[in-house]
C-alpha cells in the first residue's frame, strides 16, 4: 500500500498522537496528545472534539462503567464526560516512580480487562533502564516482574489471551517479545518474537488483528509491519509521516486501521512537515478485535 492510500482522518495535529481506541458503543476513535495533556474523538461523522486534561497523558483505555481509564502522570484516572464537551478526570489509583521526571507510556486492557501500561523516563537520551510494566485488576494496582525497560511499547494480546506482546522502542534496544499469559493474569516464558533492527522503523505502538497477526509502527520510517503470530514479516503498510506512533482497528466492521503520529521538531527529508502529529486511516485487508473496556 502506498502513502497515497492512507487516509487523513480530521485536521486535527498532536505533539505526541497516541493509543487510540475504538468505541463500538459509541461509533468514534478516540486518541490521546500526551505532551499537548488532551484527548481527542472522532465519531463517524467526522465529527472532531478535543478535550484537555490537567497532565501529560500517556495512554488510554475503554472503561466498562463509562468514559476513559487514562494513565496520566500522577497516577490512573477515570475520565468522565460533563456533558458540555469536556471531561472530568478522577485519580482512581496514585503512582510512585522510583526515578523523578518518569511518565506512563503505552497500555492497553487484554482480553479479560485488564489494564497493562508501561513506565518510562522522559528523557530518552539518558537510557535509563527505570521502566516497568503495570498492571490494574480487580482493584490492585501493582508492577509486574517485567522490569528493566527504556521505552515499553507495542502492547498487544492474541485473540484468546493466551500471548502477551510488549517491545522496547528505545533506540538502544528495538526489541519485540512474546510472553505466556496465564489465567492468573502473570506473564511468563518470554521469547525474542521480532528483532527490529532487521527492519524499517523502530516498534512503538502496536495492535492485534482477528487472524492473530500483529501490526506495529515502524516508527522513523512512516511504516505499518504485520507480523504474522510466528515472527515472519507478512507485509508493510506506508503512512505520509515518518513516525506513526500507535495502531488500533476500528469502523463498523472492525476493518479500518487507525494510525496516531508524533511531530517531529524539525521537517524529516521525503515527508510533508504539515502531515507530522496528524492520524491517518489504512484499509489493512483485514478486520481487528474489539478492546475489552477496563473491568474494574
Amino acid at each position: 500500500m502506498s502513502a497515497a492510500q492512507a487516509q487523513l482522518l480530521c485536521d486535527a495535529r498532536c505533539q505526541v498522537g497516541e493509543s487510540p481506541i475504538w468505541s463500538p458503543a459509541e461509533q468514534a476513535l478516540y486518541w490521546v496528545d500526551i505532551e499537548g495533556r488532551a484527548v481527542h474523538r472522532v465519531n463517524q461523522a467526522g465529527q472532531h472534539q478535543q478535550s484537555p486534561v490537567p497532565e501529560r497523558i500517556g495512554c488510554i483505555a475503554l472503561h466498562a462503567q463509562g468514559g476513559l481509564l487514562a494513565a496520566m502522570e500522577t497516577g490512573l484516572f477515570h475520565l468522565t464526560h460533563t456533558g458540555t464537551g469536556t471531561l472530568a478526570a478522577q485519580r482512581v489509583q496514585a503512582v510512585d516512580f522510583p526515578l523523578p521526571d518518569m511518565r506512563f507510556n503505552d497500555g492497553r486492557t487484554d482480553r479479560q480487562g485488564r489494564f497493562w501500561v508501561s513506565s518510562m523516563v522522559r528523557n530518552m537520551a539518558a537510557a535509563s533502564d527505570a521502566g516497568v510494566l503495570y498492571r490494574y485488576a480487580n482493584g490492585q494496582f501493582e508492577a509486574s516482574a517485567i522490569t528493566g525497560l527504556r521505552t515499553g511499547n507495542g502492547l498487544g494480546f492474541s485473540p484468546d489471551g493466551r500471548t502477551m506482546y510488549l517491545s522496547d522502542s528505545h533506540p538502544t534496544v528495538q526489541q519485540i517479545w512474546a510472553f505466556d499469559l496465564g489465567d492468573d493474569g502473570q506473564p511468563r516464558n518470554r521469547r525474542l518474537f521480532v528483532d527490529m533492527t532487521a527492519y524499517p522503523g523502530r516498534p512503538d505502538g502496536a495492535a492485534v488483528d482477528a487472524d492473530g497477526c500483529y501490526w506495529i509502527c515502524g516508527n522513523d520510517a512512516g511504516l505499518v509491519h504485520r507480523f504474522t503470530p510466528d515472527g515472519r514479516l507478512d507485509r508493510s503498510l506506508a503512512i505520509p509521516a515518518a513516525k506513526p506512533a500507535m495502531c488500533a482497528f476500528g469502523g463498523p466492521q472492525l476493518d479500518r486501521l487507525y494510525v496516531t503520529t508524533i511531530a517531529p521538531a524539525a521537517p524529516i527529508e521525503g515527508y510533508d512537515h504539515q502531515l507530522a502529529g496528524a492520524t491517518f486511516v489504512l484499509n489493512p485487508g483485514c478486520t481487528g478485535l474489539a478492546d475489552a473496556p477496563f473491568a474494574g
